[in-house]
């Protein structure tokens, strides 16, 4: 038999759109000779639905909508996503839709409760197995999580189950894949099932995710794998021996990985938000300058509009860096001094500030004026302002809040300062875009007079050393000295990071590719009296 994989791009809470890109999958796959097709993860609703669980008009309509698709199928079987509820418990849920009616039902095993994952706020764990039989054949069914542990895939397989279909909202993180593979090669030799992994693909707020659905045989060779970052519709065949080889879509370098879920994450949510295009800051930086080349290849050229604002103390390099890049990504292109309303601002205040030392403040005023201007260019146009500050800036609040913190969404939230090199290197290695000066030069604010960042930050390798040991795997500072950091440059970042939370937690969403990113899965008090001991 031939089985579809569908890998959707769903949009959270489009109940009658979500369903319609399902049906339409299922059509076209009906038309290439398949069966049997298998969506992601609740693809009837999106994934994550969040709070919209809590709300009793939304399960109603979404299972309303589900016994509308399954009248609308003939001649194929699809397992669907969606979440269920039984006796005013809420469950995650795949159902088996057949001729018109749901044939079947599989309530979700293991509940996921950690990260970006909070399933047991919303859902009530399944508790019995579902097999269903296809043209002689028993299928089991596993959704995500459940195929992470032992017991969800042998219950299916003592129930009767000779292939198991995992159904999956599995978000990026950096070389996730391989860990796939793991889990499902060792589920295979536990039970020695053949399986069939379909995964979401799409952006949704600060999750991005990559599809690369595949199938294994039970003997744990990979014999079919979809492309990441891409909706697909993938056939694979089923026979006595387990799932006939076909194309492998290749893994993909960790550059490659990141660049394209940053690029899907701008993508997805400008385009699921209703915006025209979008505004950025270029100030020849080189976050700036990889934020501008996410986000043309993202939305093309014709819906990005880059905006320098030089002060008195924007060098002339910069200037020259930031129009060469915008002429060769063909985007609009806008110079508006700040110096003007600069100097209004130091005029207002000058009794106020009258024999104090110019300091960060005046720094800060700079950055906000700017940052009002993006803002008043995104109301006037409808488009949305991206911020380009970078997850080593953020860490240690290396920025200013209503300055170039404004705005509706980080592209490089997640991406520490090294990593942006690699990318600027990763995206000029396609095609030269980012000026080889932006990328050589020493980073600077151009806050004040011969600034650069080094002057007020360790070297950015030492400090994302220090930040990924902290923030992405808690190690206490003791530890992290332990590596071979610095105890000076360790107390300071860790330092730095823990009072900083505030700026963090009023920074705008954006993609999350790490495993602890800034956003749902770090979840630090703001008002804390703890300091962590060497």
């Amino acid at each position: 038999m031939k089985i579809a994989l569908a890998q959707i791009n769903c949009l959270v809470g489009d109940l009658e759109g979500n369903a319609a890109l399902i049906l339409d999958n299922a059509q076209r796959a009906k038309a290439q000779g398949a069966t049997l097709m298998v969506t992601p993860e609740l693809a009837l609703t999106g994934y994550p639905p969040e709070d919209l669980l809590l709300r009793e008009g939304f399960l109603s309509s979404t299972l309303e909508i589900l016994h509308r698709l399954a009248a609308q199928v003939s001649g194929i079987t699809l397992v669907v996503g969606h979440p269920d509820e039984v006796d005013r418990q809420r469950f995650n849920a795949a159902s088996v839709l057949r001729d018109g009616r749901i044939i079947a039902t599989y309530h979700k095993f293991k509940l996921p409760n950690h990260t970006v994952f909070d399933e047991v706020r919303y859902f009530t764990s399944g508790t019995e197995p579902c097999v269903f039989e296809h043209e002689g054949v028993r299928f089991g069914i596993n959704i995500c999580a459940d195929i992470w542990e032992q017991a969800p895939a042998q219950r299916a397989k003592q129930a009767g189950a000779q292939v198991l279909l995992v159904l999956n909202a599995s978000p990026y993180h950096m070389q996730k894949q391989p860990t796939r593979h793991a889990a499902i090669a060792e589920r295979i030799r536990e039970t020695g099932m053949p399986m069939l992994y379909t995964n979401l693909v799409g952006g949704q707020d600060e999750l991005v995710f990559d599809g690369m659905s595949f199938v294994m045989n039970r003997g744990g060779q990979l014999a079919y794998q979809l492309p990441a970052f891409e909706t697909a519709l993938g056939l694979v065949e089923l026979d006595a021996e387990g799932f006939v080889s076909g194309s492998v879509a290749q893994e993909i370098s960790l550059e490659a990985g990141v660049y394209g879920a940053l690029t899907l994450g701008v993508r997805d949510y400008a385009g699921k938000n209703g915006f025209k295009g979008v505004e950025l800051g270029l100030s020849g930086g080189i976050d700036s300058a990889l934020t501008l080349a996410i986000a043309v290849d993202a939305l093309g050229k014709d819906r990005v509009h880059a905006v320098m604002m030089p002060s008195e103390f924007t060098a002339g390099i910069s200037m020259e860096d930031a129009r060469e890049m915008a002429r060769c990504l063909g985007v609009r292109y806008s110079e508006i001094t700040i110096k003007p309303m600069y100097d209004v601002f130091l005029n207002s205040l000058a009794d106020e500030f009258k024999e104090l030392p110019f300091d960060t403040t005046e720094e800060n005023i700079q950055a906000r004026i700017r940052g009002t201007l993006l803002m008043a260019l995104s109301n006037k146009y409808g488009t949305l302002v991206l911020t380009t500050g970078n997850k080593s800036e953020m860490a240690v609040g290396y920025a200013t809040l209503y300055g170039d913190m404004a705005g509706g969404f980080g592209v490089l939230k997640d991406i520490p300062k090294t990593l942006v090199y690699r990318l600027a290197h990763y995206r000029n290695s396609i095609s030269r875009v980012i000026p080889e000066r932006v990328i050589t030069r020493a980073p600077s604010a151009e806050l004040r007079a011969n600034q650069v960042d080094q002057d007020s930050l360790p070297p950015y390798a030492i400090l994302d050393g220090i930040m990924e040991a902290y923030v992405e795997h808690d190690l206490c500072p003791g530890e992290i000295v332990a590596l071979g950091f610095n105890e000076k440059d360790v107390r300071r970042v860790v330092t730095l990071i823990d009072r900083n939370e505030y700026k963090r937690r009023q920074a705008p969403v954006g993609v999350r590719v790490t495993q602890r990113g800034f956003g749902k899965d770090r979840r630090y008090p703001i008002t804390s009296r703890y300091r962590p001991k060497f």
